[in-house]
């Protein structure tokens, strides 16, 4: 017969064990909570990496680690948010109360947006053949068709290349099933061919839509691998924004002093032949222009077309009535 005493001490033992268990399992709440009280982002980052593998319940991991993988696609971290959207959709979990509401389906879609933006359209190319080719989700499949010609456009390495997908991506325009991609195709069609239409149908049919405050001029794309190595047809020139569209300019006698600059990258290219034809072209147009090369952790090394200021200052200036996008470097 169990004394009294030593039933105690086992019921204690019970407690004790379902106490530990219980404080294991953190909560995604709390983990973020957490997170915000560290001092800088980097932190925040460090933070969450640490305690994601020490969440034992799945959906909690799951909402943190799209958590994480959401400040790092905004830091432009995008293989870091790449691999971390790819592991939140293998983990099977449900949603958390006050955390964004995404299928698997859709985080192995921002996994391939991620990939887009770093230029590794293999991995971007891996995921969509992968079980989302066959979802049953209209709005997966149109993000499966967008980004499908997105990574043709990334692999191109001449404007013949990009031919097939920007016809593919006319073609969407014409199909209902993708109209919720209709900026974006717009956007993507008029930064690839220069064909101020597009910009204009933005203007007009999507005011207010991000894509349409590109092309206006109030809102800059970042010059990630996507965007910057595709080959394009045409120079989509961006407006001056919507102020100076819509009010009169009141132009100070005193001018503020301009930043100077002693180097502008014109563009970077896989391709050296792609390279040497631009360098040699505004060469000849009066430019002081040379390669440079960088190697990547990927291994892939890119080939940076440079032109040097001149004694006036105007080479940017120079170079965009030319028709050519440039940035400075240095």
């Amino acid at each position: 017969m169990i004394s009294r005493k030593k039933l105690f001490f086992i019921i204690f033992s019970f407690i004790a064990v379902f106490s530990n268990l219980f404080a294991d399992s953190l909560k995604a709440k709390d983990v973020v909570a957490e997170a915000q009280k560290k001092a800088s982002v980097t932190e925040v980052i460090s933070y969450l990496n640490t305690t994601i593998p020490k969440i034992t319940d799945n959906s909690e991991k799951r909402a943190v680690s799209i958590f994480l993988a959401s400040i790092q696609e905004q830091l432009s971290l995008y293989t870091d948010a790449r691999k971390t959207y790819a592991s939140a959709a293998a983990i099977s979990g449900g949603d958390v109360a006050g955390f964004p509401v995404k299928t698997n389906e859709q985080l192995v879609i921002d996994a391939v947006r991620c990939a887009l933006c770093t230029g590794d359209f293999e991995t971007a190319e891996a995921y969509l053949t992968s079980s989302v080719r066959n979802s049953k989700d209209n709005h997966i499949i149109s993000y499966v068709k967008l980004y499908t010609q997105w990574s043709s456009l990334c692999k191109a390495e001449t404007s013949a290349d990009v031919k097939e997908p920007v016809e593919m991506l006319k073609a969407y325009l014409n199909v209902s099933s993708m109209n919720e991609l209709y900026p974006v195709i717009l956007l993507t069609l008029w930064y690839i061919t220069g064909d101020n239409s597009y910009a204009q149908k933005l203007k007009t049919d999507f005011p207010k839509s991000m894509e349409s405050l590109i092309v206006k001029g109030d809102v800059q794309l970042l010059p990630v691998p996507f965007w910057f190595f595709v080959p394009k047809t045409g120079i989509a020139e961006q407006g001056t924004g919507s102020y100076s569209e819509s009010a009169t300019v009141i132009v100070s006698t005193t001018e503020s002093p301009k930043v100077k600059f002693s180097k502008w990258q014109l563009g970077l290219f896989k391709s050296e032949a792609n390279a040497k034809a631009l360098c040699e072209e505004v060469k000849a147009k009066g430019f002081d222009s040379s390669i440079t090369s960088e190697k990547r952790a990927s291994g892939t090394t890119y080939y940076i077309v440079i032109v040097k200021e001149n004694a006036s200052g105007d080479v940017s200036d120079r170079l965009k009535s030319a028709g050519y996008e440039c940035y400075p470097v240095e």
